[in-house]
């Protein structure tokens, strides 16, 4: 099925928008009221009930004391699982990273996710535009974190990653973050299940130049790649658009610097620290 064809995907934030929306009219109240006694905009009741914003967590208590809910939103919102604190567009493939046999990544812009620092990623997070607020920042980064809990997975999946070397040379967050997040690959690299490679500016050419691309080997040995650019992304599960993704994926690894060279121009951005 066209991923634009998909049925949208139901989230802990719709059943609870949905919770509050019941409530609200089970107390007699319009959008505009509950909006006003709460001291919000009635756009953001809307967006809560709808689904497309979340219901944080002292907003749910104050909801609960005013509409007499005896604790019913708090809880929900305290149950939402740590993936659906994401952004909206990465959940499709957090579900699959979670349990994936094999990982591999190629990244031109940023460190991965899964290999940010917790600095790292709040200086990310704080870039973005239209800017968001510290709140959901937090909320992102925390949610950022869990997910590198996989790695602690017995067995921890197989992967690799292919970064271009300009991720290495953008200071995002400044000088002393980089140099934290430079420390933290070269941790990385170490690790018998991880592989690192980076990709070097002066080569002229390689076989990913249209993007970034995450490819993942399910517990049932499904091939799926994830793509994802401009707050959009899309999960591929078509074996011969998969298979195009691999061959990609072999080529970068081939043209990438080897683990032993990608460790060594680590420790030179770090002066042999």
């Amino acid at each position: 099925m066209h991923p634009a064809n998909k049925p949208k995907r139901i989230t802990s934030w719709h059943v609870i928008g949905a919770q509050l929306s019941h409530f609200r009219k089970a107390a007699r109240l319009t959008q505009p009221a509950l909006a006003e006694a709460v001291g919000l905009h009635e756009d953001t009741i809307g967006s809560i009930e709808q689904g497309r914003r979340a219901l944080k967590i002292d907003l749910a208590e104050t909801l609960d004391e005013l509409l007499d809910t005896k604790g019913a939103l708090a809880v929900a919102v305290s149950k939402v699982p740590e993936r659906e604190k994401l952004p909206a567009f990465v959940q499709s493939l957090v579900e699959h990273e979670e349990e994936a046999l094999t990982l591999l990544s190629y990244e031109n812009h940023v460190v991965p996710g899964l290999l940010q620092t917790e600095s790292y990623a709040q200086a990310l997070f704080h870039c973005l535009y239209p800017p968001i607020h510290d709140e959901l920042a937090d909320d992102w980064v925390s949610a950022r974190l869990d997910r590198q809990k996989l790695w602690d997975r017995k067995p921890p999946p197989i992967a690799n990653f292919v970064l271009e070397e300009v991720i290495l040379r953008r200071p995002i967050g400044g000088a002393d973050v980089l140099r934290e997040q430079i420390k933290h690959l070269r941790r990385c690299a170490e690790l018998p299940f991880l592989g690192v490679q980076i990709m070097p500016t002066s080569r002229a050419n390689h076989a990913s130049l249209a993007g970034p691309m995450v490819l993942l080997e399910t517990p049932e040995h499904d091939h799926l790649a994830y793509i994802e650019a401009q707050r959009i992304s899309f999960l591929v599960d078509d074996p011969d658009e998969v298979s195009v993704y691999e061959q990609k994926y072999g080529m970068l690894r081939s043209q990438a610097l080897t683990p032993e060279e990608t460790v060594s121009l680590l420790e030179d951005l770090l002066g042999g620290s």
